[in-house]
């Protein structure tokens, strides 16, 4: 094999290395991601004091557009009063 060849394999075989230490990488932050996003929501959720009903109330009547906070007000007091 000549020296050229044997330095492209050397170097390929780096690049494919490396290209799955990148892959483990992103895979480890969308993972730490997902997790961020769901302890956010959660905090939002629990600010609000909303049960897992009353949250899908909420985003029932919002559609697909982000709710808002006195809409997440009104729907988190309303159920409240009705369970006394």
């Amino acid at each position: 094999m000549s020296t050229k060849l044997e330095k492209l394999g050397a170097d390929l075989k780096r690049a494919r290395e490396k290209s799955e230490e990148w892959k483990r990488r992103a895979e480890e932050l969308e993972q730490k991601y997902r997790e961020q996003e769901n302890l956010e929501i959660c905090e939002i959720t629990r600010s609000f004091q909303l049960t897992p009903e009353k949250l899908a109330k909420l985003l029932r009547e919002t559609g697909n557009g982000l709710p808002k906070p006195e809409l997440a007000q009104r729907i988190s007091e309303e159920e409240t009063y009705e369970g006394i």
